[in-house]
């Protein structure tokens, strides 16, 4: 007998109601990866994004999801990343010069970043993601033709989009309507997924849900 006087018969549609659903990511009509929407889910039911703004950006497919802090999709764009093919910033990097980053050094870690808008030593606004590492989330830079920065990112594939020394540009209108809003005078999550490592072995904490979820 439940609390409201109802009689609860086991397996019935009545029980199945009170079973704590899990919640789902809104990616609405976004393409995302298993690796994204099994991420976004985690955050959500884990609470990892402490109620704030998230970001996903999924190295391998070069593509941004934005979300409210509710799971509710703001907006998704291709990105440009890091040359180099890895998972992890060498140490010291961000102190060095750009002239002095060798082409294989030129990496997008993956991980858990807590991000903040700032502004770089040109005075422009920027996601800082990791800033010990110099890593940062920004608007696309298009200074230099020959890399084709512009053209990369419309292109409908993500094997032209490694040119980058480790941070990730995003289209201008994208940077300006999804990520500006979702940052503002706030800080949020940023989870960048692996390329190179398990997904489990970069995020610790969803591993420890994976494995209390399987124990009998």
């Amino acid at each position: 007998m439940c609390a409201l006087g109802l009689v609860v018969v086991p397996g019935s549609a009545r029980a199945a109601d009170l079973v704590e659903q899990p919640i789902r990511a809104n990616f609405k009509h976004e393409i995302a990866s298993a690796d994204a929407v099994q991420v976004a889910d985690w955050v959500l039911n884990s609470g990892n994004n402490r109620h704030l703004s998230f970001v996903i950006i999924d190295k391998k497919n070069a593509k941004a999801f934005v979300f409210h802090p509710d799971g509710q999709l703001r907006g998704a764009a291709a990105v440009l990343l890091g040359e180099a093919i890895g998972d992890d910033s060498v140490p010291g990097i961000g102190e060095r010069a750009l002239s002095t980053i060798l082409p294989e050094e030129r990496t997008t870690p993956a991980g858990r970043f807590v991000a903040r808008l700032d502004r770089n030593l040109q005075g422009k606004d920027i996601l800082w993601v990791d800033y010990g590492a110099a890593i940062s989330l920004h608007r696309v830079v298009t200074g230099n033709p020959k890399e084709r920065r512009g053209k990369r990112l419309a292109t409908p594939s993500s094997l032209d989009n490694r040119i980058s020394y480790g941070c990730i540009n995003v289209p201008v209108v994208f940077f300006n309507n999804v990520v500006t809003p979702a940052f503002k005078n706030t800080k949020g999550i940023v989870y960048i997924l692996p390329e190179t490592r398990p997904l489990l072995h970069v995020f610790a904490d969803m591993r420890a849900a994976e494995q209390a979820r399987l124990q009998p």
